[in-house]
């Protein structure tokens, strides 16, 4: 029978007052292992109570996160496991739980990033500022959960599909569903009080994100997922494109001078969006009016660079931009089309950083030289070729269309499990739940048009026969998108300090779902640079920025001609492509 101090109570004249247990009450191995999830919580699982810790928290601090604001708290750290019957595995799953005084009905998953399952500990404040329970898993990858992809291999040749199936969605379902069932029990909450749950992640945590939304329409009320990794096989090949384009233009510029030209960028296409600040507010009329050729001559410089365990000292960068890097750059920004010239996939903005172009210094041939994506490499190797490795190691007869090929082979054999780009959310939407998704518009990782394309398909698959207008209307009911200016890969851009980043983005879905206030333009906070803490709003798709009077008034205005540049015919390949 599972114990309980949460109903201990004081008798004072006319008056019942429940007293609220502390903290340290309540934060310990033999309360933690009591309040459990019951066994029948979730079939095929079987809790493992030889494993259970607890320690109270206090005055823990958090300063200067990307995703939720300055804050001090105390709360529960505690871990439990479990086991899938008959796989003799075990999952860890931690929680950290706010001060029972603190708790406000709320429980919140989050994600990871790259091939991690989750973030660490570094997600999970998140929820406590909020008065939530929130909640990280390992997946049963243990010490490998930060490189989940190593045990997607059983041996070569030989695939471990129950992993992929936990790193695809399984596992984070499974910690939604346990956790809110130990978040009731925890608390002690009785079968009529609400428990609103919610999901928070991006790159591979938005992708995360989306496999829940898209599966199980009543886990979340609500979901907070920034740039996710979804489209999964089309996403890890887009890595090496760049690649690839440096090997067959025989170019392999210092980083340096690729930075240059992104710099001066920035700087060209600053005032487009009608106000001087350092950022990039509409990429899509710099992609229109601005030509990198201008570039041609530009000086650069670097300093050497120290030696870390990525790789060796560099040396000082020193030059001038030249029509070799410019041509790079250019076939860079048309994205992948085969050697007929279909179009495969979108790519990065002009006005982010060419991270999968980096290239690598070799100090034994004095050159730099071709550096493998391994987010992509890896990908090939081991999901495709079927080899337990790291990363490829050449791109050697690689072509364009070798990378098509690539991306058709991942998209057939993972597609009901990494690929994660269902586009009919009608179940999601019937049980009320609610989305709010952005995406940097520098972002360097995962194409910004990515998500636009997603958020285009559902709003046409689930609205037939409706203008655009009325389809948006429908969509913006319970999902909308958010285009961050300058915003870098799931964090603000030190190269566009001034731009907004969605800091309190959990804050406003907690407001959409628990007080119907839909977020018409999304708040966002100055996180680098001078202005540090200034608030400015976001605008919510397909409304583009546009300051007025002189820079200080904006206004979230329809382009169609911006729409437009957006929308891209993936015509290399006869699916849908979503």
């Amino acid at each position: 029978m599972r114990s309980s101090i949460w109903t201990c109570f004081a008798i004072v004249p006319a008056t019942l007052v429940h007293a609220v247990p502390s903290l340290a009450d309540v934060c310990t191995i033999d309360y933690v292992t009591a309040h459990l999830p019951p066994a029948d919580i979730y079939p095929g699982i079987s809790m493992v109570d030889s494993f259970v810790s607890a320690n109270p928290v206090y005055n823990a601090a958090v300063k200067d996160a990307n995703f939720y604001p300055n804050a001090v708290f105390d709360y529960c750290n505690a871990s439990f496991s479990y086991s899938h019957d008959g796989l003799n595995d075990t999952v860890v799953l931690t929680y950290w739980l706010p001060a029972p005084g603190n708790f406000q009905n709320r429980y919140l998953s989050t994600g990871g990033g790259g091939y991690a399952i989750n973030s660490g500990t570094q997600s999970l404040p998140g929820g406590l500022i909020y008065g939530a329970v929130a909640g990280i898993t390992d997946g049963g990858f243990g010490v490998n959960q930060g490189t989940a992809i190593n045990t997607f291999l059983v041996a070569n040749g030989t695939l471990n599909w129950h992993n992929i199936y936990m790193f695809g969605y399984e596992a984070i379902h499974e910690m939604g569903e346990l956790g809110k069932s130990f978040t009731k029990t925890f608390f002690n909450m009785s079968e009529s009080t609400k428990l609103y749950s919610y999901y928070q992640g991006c790159s591979e945590g938005g992708r995360e994100g989306w496999s829940q939304v898209q599966r199980f329409a009543d886990e979340f009320d609500g979901a907070s997922i920034g740039a996710p990794a979804f489209r999964f096989a089309f996403q890890q090949v887009q890595h090496l494109y760049s690649n690839v384009v440096e090997q067959a233009l025989n170019c392999f510029p210092p980083p340096c001078e690729l930075q240059a030209i992104a710099n001066a960028t920035i700087l060209a296409c600053d005032s487009l969006d009608g106000r001087v600040d350092g950022v990039v507010s509409r990429t899509d009329l710099c992609t229109a009016q601005y030509d990198i050729a201008a570039t041609l001559g530009l000086p650069y410089y670097c300093a050497p660079g120290a030696a870390t365990r990525f790789g060796s000292a560099t040396p000082e960068q020193n030059g001038t931009v030249t029509a070799q890097a410019i041509a790079l750059a250019k076939k860079i920004f048309e994205g992948l089309h085969d050697s007929e010239g279909r179009r495969a996939y979108f790519t990065y903005t002009p006005s982010s950083t060419f991270t999968d172009a980096q290239t690598q210094w070799n100090p034994t041939s004095g050159n730099w030289e071709l550096s493998v994506t391994s987010l992509g490499g890896s990908f090939v190797e081991v999901l495709l070729d079927l080899q337990i490795g790291s990363n490829l190691p050449s791109l050697d007869n690689v072509t364009y269309d070798t990378l098509v090929e690539w991306i058709d082979e991942g998209w057939n054999k993972y597609n009901d499990v990494l690929m994660t780009n269902w586009p009919d959310l009608t179940p999601f939407k019937e049980a009320g739940g609610k989305v709010i998704h952005f995406h940097g518009e520098s972002d360097f990782s995962i194409p910004t048009a990515s998500s636009v394309r997603y958020w285009e398909s559902v709003n046409k698959i689930m609205n037939p026969g409706l203008s655009y207008n009325e389809s948006v209307a429908a969509t913006q009911e319970f999902y909308r998108l958010f285009l961050v200016p300058g915003g870098s890969h799931c964090a603000p851009n030190a190269a566009e300090s001034n731009g907004p980043w969605p800091q309190t983005a959990l804050a406003n879905l907690i407001d959409w779902v628990e007080k119907d206030v839909p977020p018409v333009t999304l708040n966002g906070t100055i996180l680098l640079g001078q202005n540090k803490g200034q608030n400015q709003q976001i605008c919510g798709w397909p409304l583009r920025p546009l300051f007025t009077g002189n820079g200080s008034n904006l206004e979230c205005v329809y382009d169609q001609g911006s729409i437009d540049s957006w929308i891209y015919e993936l015509d290399a390949f006869d699916m849908p492509v979503y």
